[in-house]
Formats: C-alpha cells, sequence, structure tokens
C-alpha cells in the first residue's frame, strides 16, 4: 500500500512538474518574459499553485533545453541573447546538422523518406504568419518548420545525436521567435524544398551543402536583427 501512495505521488509530481514546464516554455517562446528577466521559484510556485519542488524541477529542464540560465547564487533567469551567444549556437548546428544529415540520408529507409515527404507537405502548406499572432510566426507553422528540420535528421537513428540537435533547435527558436523579422529578400519556402528534394534523391553533398547555406542565412538574419536591437 505504501509503495502504491508513493508511485501515485511521483506520478502526480511528474505530470506538475511537466504542466510547469510547458507554461515556461510556452511563456517564454511569446515574449511574456523579457531576455535577460528573472524566473523567481517563490513567485512562479505561488502563481500557479504548486510546491517549489516542482516549479524547480521544471526550471532545470528548462536550462537543459536552453530556455533558461541557471546564475551562480541568482537563482534562473531567460538567456540574455547576445552576439556572441547567438554566434555560438549558429556555429554548433552548421557543424552538427549536416553531418547528421548525411548520416541520415546513408541510413535512411523507405519510411524515413515517406516521414520526410509528409513532413515537408504540411510545412509547406502552413501559413508561416497569421492575424491573430502578429508579427511572431504562427505556433502551426514553428511547429511544422520544427518537425520537418528533425525528419530529415531521424533516418540517423541515433537518439543520443538527436537529443544534441533538440536542445540546439530549443535555444536557435527563442532568438528566432524574438527577432519577429520579415525578410521579403528570402525564399525559405524553396530552401526547403531544395532541402527535400536533396535528402529523397540521396545526394548527401548537395543536401549538406544545401542546409548549411540555409543555416548561414538563418544566422545572418538573426545577427543582424540582435546587432540593431
Amino acid at each position: 500500500m505504501i509503495r502504491t501512495d508513493r508511485a501515485s505521488t511521483s506520478s502526480g509530481k511528474t505530470m506538475l512538474t511537466e504542466q510547469i514546464y510547458t507554461h515556461l516554455r510556452d511563456a517564454i517562446m511569446r515574449g511574456d518574459y523579457a531576455p535577460g528577466a528573472a524566473l523567481k521559484p517563490q513567485d512562479l510556485a505561488r502563481e500557479q499553485g504548486v510546491s517549489l519542488a516542482v516549479v524547480r524541477e521544471a526550471l532545470v529542464r528548462a536550462v537543459g533545453d536552453g530556455l533558461a540560465d541557471r546564475l551562480h547564487n541568482r537563482g534562473f533567469a531567460v538567456p540574455t541573447f547576445s552576439d556572441r551567444r547567438w554566434q555560438d549556437i549558429a556555429e554548433a548546428r552548421r557543424t552538427i546538422e549536416p553531418v547528421l544529415l548525411r548520416i541520415s540520408i546513408e541510413r535512411g529507409d523507405v519510411e524515413w523518406e515517406a516521414r520526410v515527404r509528409a513532413a515537408h507537405h504540411r510545412l509547406s502548406h502552413t501559413p508561416a504568419f497569421v492575424a491573430a499572432e502578429g508579427e511572431f510566426y504562427s505556433d502551426a507553422w514553428s511547429e511544422a518548420h520544427r518537425v520537418f528540420h528533425r525528419t530529415l535528421l531521424e533516418g540517423c537513428g541515433n537518439p543520443v545525436l538527436l537529443e544534441t540537435f533538440d536542445r540546439m533547435w530549443t535555444a536557435s527558436e527563442l532568438a528566432r521567435r524574438w527577432s519577429a523579422q520579415r525578410n521579403p529578400n528570402r525564399d525559405g519556402a524553396d530552401e526547403h524544398r531544395r532541402l527535400e528534394e536533396a535528402a529523397l534523391a540521396r545526394d548527401a553533398d548537395t543536401a549538406a551543402e544545401t542546409l548549411t547555406r540555409h543555416l548561414t542565412l538563418t544566422a545572418t538574419g538573426l545577427t543582424e536583427v540582435l546587432r540593431e536591437g
């Protein structure tokens, strides 16, 4: 009986932690917290009606996902996106993702090909901007964008490498969301189409080159926004 109660308590705490993490993630992505803003466990626990332990676990997860920083003796805060920090993230993505794509093309099977095609179809048919969400990329498009890029790499079959991608993507997405800028001179849809075509043609050289160019253009655009800010 005691074991059952403990298991129930643990399961309930895990669910609460997941709920608080989701709340934090969505709020930070929406810009409800300014870059560098403090994330105070006591305030969050009071606002959400949960224990400090639950909030701290959610914050630790947010730190691991690049959504928050843990400050020495000063608690937690939303990341401050300096030009240098963004360049580090961009460099990591350009170094790792093209290599992952090459492995994915080498190992991916016909089911992977079908998922890539489906993910690109979803992305190409999802509006990037909707009036109700203002100047930010729509939530639906942002999720379709993430799924497409991740699906391209999932053929590698290595969960550790994919977890690395997930962390880099979250940090990169946070900066991109904050930029809230449209670039009329960039055809992102064509870039994604070329990525799909090269991957499905099993042309690893072209696919890696196309992805590197795609990531470089994204990095350049965000760097300009950060410097202007």
